[in-house]
């Protein structure tokens, strides 16, 4: 509009509002969820504890271990922790964060329990809310499938036919696994900035390597005949984008992206804003600009983390949608910070060239050689650029972790050399140990000596 123009405001306003709502009941429409099938009941970790099922003491089955059921309760490696997650509710933090929030026992909290166990709407008699995440958390409901599972003739595929969860196809996986460790829209699967605030971790996730610490079956010949053999590459490539599409989707979900007066913090870079407040007149600035996502000094910006792996894959795999992504990813920055609709708009398409990057995923080899070249992108300028903030550098130090066991498996570097190489992983891991201590040019350096290393291992 020209200056000097008359102008009635209250005109220009309701027509704001008008466009305004319009956006915003189209995102309401996209957002909602599809019609999904009738759950089946949950029947309990007991159901699947006989010992000629999953209930062994030993690893002497002639297709499957059948000590799942004893890994999966292990006491103290990572792959017992479902078992000890609705546990981790009866503990002090859990009862100080239940209080500070006032929802009560956290045990029976809804906004604890639908993530810290498997709070299920229907329930077998040998069903247990204090057996945490259990099978069934993950693999589905047992009532439409479990007696396919156990007769003669069971496959896989007749099991999934049934309605078990393909937990091996990688986008399956994730899916599952983000529902908690990213959140959904599903009731008490959401971890708020509230929740955080009243000291719940904050959360972080990446598919391969979670996997490879909850492993209960070995990938001999029975898995792979079964199942196919993983690729762990693609594995931590799809999670990287699905987790991209989740947050995505929970951003233009209009019962998340706010809370009260204010945007929900949750999606946002926790450390942008967390850092120290210094008032004299030798200020230093903390905070260093990121050419990927550029907002005004005072905005909080959007956790990149998985976009800035997502833009190292695409690079390798397919250059010509990763450039389109990451046109998307700035663009979606920008539109952030200037306003709500821009963002929500703004979303969709980042969201819509995120998931065209997962097809283009889906189709490639994703190899060895690959692995090595993304190592390479992740440490070049323009990923590291990047690293400013903590959450973007301790995922891509997951990711050189992931990427040297992919290494291995595929026979590219043997595992007395990945072994050497951990001092200089290990390194970067130190880096981002403690977010309060990050600092992103030392980090920087140690990433480089990790990847240096494993290049050097060719």
């Amino acid at each position: 509009m020209h200056r000097g123009v008359a102008v009635d405001r209250s005109v220009v306003t309701v027509a704001i509002v008008s466009v305004l709502g319009g956006i915003l009941t189209l995102f309401a429409a996209l957002s909602a969820p599809a019609a999904a099938p009738a759950p089946a009941a949950h029947l309990g970790v007991a159901s699947c504890a006989g010992s000629t099922c999953h209930g062994r003491s030993q690893p002497d089955g002639k297709i499957v271990r059948q000590d799942e059921i004893m890994r999966w309760q292990d006491p103290a490696s990572p792959g017992g922790a479902h078992s000890r997650a609705y546990a981790v509710l009866r503990g002090a933090r859990a009862e100080h964060i239940a209080h500070r929030l006032g929802i009560g026992d956290a045990t029976i909290a809804p906004e604890c329990v639908g993530c810290h166990a498997d709070n299920a709407p229907l329930r077998g008699s040998r069903f247990q809310m204090s057996d945490g995440v259990g099978c069934e958390a993950c693999h589905g409901g047992a009532a439409s499938w479990i007696e396919a599972h156990k007769s003669v003739g069971a496959s896989h595929a007749r099991n999934v036919a049934h309605g078990m969860i393909n937990v091996a196809d990688p986008a399956a996986r994730a899916a599952v696994c983000l529902d908690c460790h990213y959140g959904s829209a599903k009731a008490g699967q959401f971890v708020t900035h509230r929740i955080m605030a009243a000291g719940h971790p904050r959360l972080s996730f990446e598919l391969d390597l979670f996997s490879a610490l909850q492993t209960h079956y070995d990938f001999d010949a029975d898995y792979i005949a079964r199942k196919g053999k993983p690729n762990s590459v693609r594995i931590w490539a799809v999670g990287q984008a699905m987790a991209i599409e989740r947050a995505l989707s929970l951003y233009t979900n209009l019962e998340r992206n706010h809370d009260g007066g204010f945007p929900e913090f949750y999606f946002f870079d926790c450390h942008s804003c967390h850092r120290r407040i210094q008032d004299s007149l030798t200020f230093s600035p903390t905070a260093i600009d990121n050419p990927a996502r550029p907002v005004p000094p005072g905005t909080p910006p959007f956790n990149d983390e998985n976009m800035i792996m997502l833009s190292a894959i695409a690079k390798t795999v397919a250059p010509a949608a990763g450039r389109h992504f990451d046109a998307d990813a700035r663009a979606f920055h920008s539109a952030i910070a200037h306003d709500r609709a821009a963002g929500l708009l703004a979303a969709a398409r980042l969201r819509a060239s995120t998931n065209a990057l997962t097809d283009e995923l889906a189709r490639a080899p994703l190899t060895s050689a690959d692995a090595m070249a993304i190592l390479s992108t992740i440490t070049t300028q323009a990923t590291s650029a990047r690293f400013t903030d903590y959450t973007g550098s301790a995922q891509s130090v997951m990711a050189v972790d992931t990427l040297l066991n992919a290494l291995v498996q595929d026979g590219a570097v043997s595992r007395a050399a990945a072994i050497a190489a951990r001092p200089d992983i290990d390194r970067a891991y130190a880096a981002v140990k403690d977010p309060n201590e990050y600092r992103p040019a030392a980090f920087r350096t140690a990433l480089a000596g990790a990847v240096a290393a494993i290049q050097g291992l060719k």
